[in-house]
Order: C-alpha cells, then structure tokens, then sequence
C-alpha cells in the first residue's frame, strides 16, 4: 500500500511538471507573438544560383617530351605557358664538359676585347654599322622583361661583336692575331652547339615544364577509365603545385582541357551529356562549361567529366582544385521561401500594406534552398485553369519592389 501511495505521488507530481512546462511554452509563445505578430521581408531584384561546390581533378591531352641526354641538365628555350608551333625547340639538354667550354668562350671574349681596344682607331663604315646595331640591342634588354627574350638579344649581341673583331682583325696590323682568338673561340663554341640536343615540339600547343607522371592516367583518351576509386587512389591535394622537371616537359592542347568531379546533388544525379553549366574555378574566375561524359557511381554519386575551353593556361600549375559547380543562376524579384504559401498548388504570398494585407498570387521562376525568384501573372485565364475562384482572382493584387510581405 505504502508503495502505491509513492508512485501515485509521483505520477501527480510528474503530471504538475508537464503541465508547468506547457504552460510556459504558451506563454512565452503568446508573448512573442505580441511583441512581433509576423517577420516581414522587403521584396527587391535579386539573383539565385544552384551550384554546389566540389574538388576537380584536371584531365588535359599533353604529351611529355624528353631526349637521351636528360641526365646532363636542360636549359630552356620556351618559358612555361609559352604557346609554340610543331617543330619549334623548347629545350636543350647542356653537352657534356659545357660549364668548361663556356668559362673558356669567356676568356675569349675578355681577350678579344682587349685586342680590339688597341686597335680601336681601325675605321669602317662596316664597324661603325655593328656598334650601332650593338648599341640598340643593349638598350632593348633594359626594356624587356621575358628571360628568353633576353638571351636571345644577348646572342645577337656577341654575334655582331665577333663580326666587329673579325672586321678588325682583317684591317688591323694585328689582325693575324685577333683571327686566331676568333678562330679558338669559334671552336669552342662549334664544340658547345655540336655536343647539345635539342628537343622540339611534336605538336602545337602550350610548353609546359611542370610533369608529374600522371599525363596518361588523367588523359582524356578515354574517360570510362577514370572512376572515383581511381581519382581517389592518386593521394592529391587540393590546390597542390606541380613541381618543376628538370629533365622534360611536355606540350598541353591549348584548346581543350577537362575537369573531372564526383557530385551528390540531385541536378547532377539528373543531368545529362551536352548539357552547358558554369564552372567558378580556384581563383574565383567562371567559365562556361559543358558536360562531355557521366558515369554513375552509385545510386547518391555521379562522375561528370567538363570541358572547357578558356583559362587552360591557369590550370597548367595544378591537377587538383576547388571547383563551384553553378547548374544556374537567375534574376528578378526575390524572395524567401518561407513567404511563399500554396493554394491548389499555386504559389501565393501576404503582402503588409498601412497594416493591411493583401493575398497575392505568383509565379516560382527559380528556386534554390532558400530563396525563389517570382513574377506576378499576368493573364486571367492562367489562374482560372489552375482552379482559383474567379472572386479571388479579381480581389488579386500584383506585388512590385519595396513591398513588405509576411514570412
């Protein structure tokens, strides 16, 4: 008996607690309700997007080029982005014993000099021709600031001054002795020239020198090899540079490239090839984009491979980013979801005016997660067909800009 008496109290008790706290909720719900009777919205021009973001994995059609000598160093002739024609060197690999073949050509050059200043009263109209074109390319250096550019001048530069010795050299008393320096560093310098390779473009494109192995792997030769698993197997980072090779570098199709995502949403579950999107690429850049390949992943995940055409050059330096998937984007009168109530499946919102409200009946052009873009009807018979009593319709106001509506 005892034990019953307790457990009745408790239950008493137990019940007095709920009712408490229910009493509360309503209390406090009424208060608010007093305080503010309704959130409101002011509609404006807006824009929408649908877009989803996700990692990239860059797919390009590049073939790496490399020559025997790639043990010896390389110098380059093409500077990375550089656009080169088929058949246009891009690099050379150093001949062997070069850094000595070179130290050589410069004292050469210091001797020469010398042996031209104590000659350097020998007139000719043809010296005076070459100084002057010396004279022009060494203001032309100050000016540029591509290094290949520059190393081509510098080239021209001590063409013209050996042609200079050369002239004197056969004017001068002591021109036996200038010929048999021009002669010596002649030599070395056929024997520098002779003993490089030099490796040129099999195709036109992009020359890049950043290789990292996976130029056949993430190729767009065939698309049906590339699945998550594999795109996941390669261990990249996001935003990750590709480091520089000192033994080859390769040509990029400069009119093409692709990106490869894996998507969850349910617009990419629904999409299909041939379909045109934008991409908001790492540096904040958007490109059009269309769908070239889809493959299911599962019944939640979808590989989408996109093709692209414009900021190739700024995707050179990575295989892996982060990519903005915009599916589309639209503008007008925007407004909350939560305005938005339905009647008969016809979407309508409260517009608040001098403390009185109006139902007005809309058209959802777009909507994502939480915001619609809408526009009034503008025909009679387009809500009499979607079963709106003709006394309503004609009691039916249009929203504009500025409006206040109730969320």
């Amino acid at each position: 008996m005892k034990n019953e008496k307790q457990k009745r109290i408790v239950k008493v008790v137990v019940t007095l607690l709920v009712i408490i706290a229910i009493l509360l909720y309503f209390a406090n719900s009424v208060y608010n309700f007093l305080k503010q009777p309704a959130d409101t919205f002011l509609v404006e021009e807006g824009k929408i997007t649908l877009e989803e973001t996700t990692q990239g994995y860059i797919i390009r059609d590049e073939e790496v080029i490399i020559g025997e000598n790639y043990k010896n160093g390389m110098s380059r002739i093409k500077s990375e982005g550089e656009r080169v024609s088929k058949g246009e060197a891009i690099f050379r690999y150093y001949t062997a014993g070069e850094e000595n073949l070179i130290n050589k050509i410069k004292e050469l050059d210091l001797k020469i000099q010398e042996a031209w200043d104590k000659n350097n009263n020998v007139p000719s109209p043809d010296i005076k021709l070459l100084e002057n074109q010396i004279q022009e390319k060494l203001n032309s250096i100050y000016e540029i600031n591509n290094l290949q550019k520059v190393s081509e001048l510098k080239k021209e530069i001590n063409d013209y001054i050996t042609k200079k010795a050369k002239i004197a050299g056969d004017l001068s008393p002591a021109g036996s002795y200038l010929k048999s320096l021009i002669e010596e560093r002649n030599g070395y310098e056929n024997q520098l020239n002779s003993g490089s390779e030099y490796v040129k473009a099999s195709q036109a494109g992009i020359v890049s020198y950043r290789v990292d192995g996976l130029e056949e792997i993430l190729s767009p030769a065939d698309f049906g090899k590339i699945t998550k698993k594999t795109l996941e197997g390669l261990n990249l980072r996001t935003g990750q540079v590709i480091s520089t090779s000192e033994e080859s570098g390769k040509i990029i199709d400069n009119f093409n490239c692709y990106i490869a995502c894996i998507l969850t949403s349910e617009k990419a579950l629904d999409s299909v090839v041939g379909e045109k999107v934008t991409l908001r690429l790492y540096n904040s850049q958007e490109v059009t984009a269309e769908i070239e390949y889809t493959s299911k992943e599962s019944s939640k995940e979808i590989l989408i491979v996109f093709k692209i055409d414009k900021s190739i050059e700024d995707l050179i330096n990575y295989r892996k980013i982060s990519v903005d998937v915009i599916w589309w984007n639209a503008s007008g009168l925007k407004v909350p979801n939560s305005a938005l109530k339905y009647e008969n499946d016809v979407a309508y919102i409260i517009r608040k005016r001098a403390n009185y409200t109006d139902k007005i009946y809309v058209q959802v052009l777009r909507q994502n997660e939480n915001y619609s873009i809408i526009k009034n009807y503008t025909k009679y018979n387009e809500l009499t067909e979607k079963g709106i009593p003709e006394e309503q319709i004609d009691l039916t106001r249009k929203i504009g800009l500025y409006d206040e509506i109730l969320l």
